[in-house]
């Protein structure tokens, strides 16, 4: 299991998207793969309004993750140390058979370089002791990166705060 994780309070996010243009940003890439993706849900109506929602999509780090498994040259792997899954770009062949594995559609095609790129929380920064790219500039500070029971402990306080009759 990852040791870090990285949350989305989907009710703040307003779908500016700046996380996946800082995301591009911080990894050097062109235009087409989308590390991370902000999906839009809806418009649905709720009473005579439409309303969307967005929800963060990044690579999930998976305990068991099929993209490793499935790479025939080693490329994709998880790092003992946190779990943090990544591609190692001098062994990645280009083969795209870890994009055919993964559900849920994070390992992404770099034409420019012929090789896979995906989320790795941006695994030079998490080492240096800094959060990932796109939670640094999250306009409403709808993502949270950290130890699960730190996350938790904001997920727990974002509920009482919900329920409390004082808000």
């Amino acid at each position: 299991m990852s040791q870090y994780y990285l949350f989305q309070d989907a009710k703040k996010c307003i779908g500016c998207h700046t996380c996946e243009v800082q995301c591009k940003a911080n990894k050097g890439l062109p235009l087409g793969p989308k590390v991370c993706q902000v999906v839009e849900v809806g418009p649905k109506f709720v009473g005579s309004l439409p309303r969307a929602s967005y929800i963060f999509m990044p690579c999930f780090h998976c305990e068991n993750p099929w993209c490793v498994a499935a790479c025939p040259t080693g490329a994709m792997q998880k790092r003992a140390k946190d779990g943090i899954v990544f591609v190692d770009e001098e062994l990645c062949v280009g083969c795209k058979t870890c994009m055919s594995a993964c559900p849920w559609g994070a390992p992404q095609w770099n034409v420019e370089a012929g090789k896979v790129v995906k989320c790795d929380y941006c695994m030079d920064r998490v080492d240096q002791g800094l959060k990932p790219a796109c939670v640094t500039v999250c306009t409403t500070h709808c993502l949270h990166f950290g130890k699960p029971e730190e996350v938790r402990d904001k997920r727990r306080e974002r509920h009482a705060r919900a329920l409390s009759p004082l808000d």
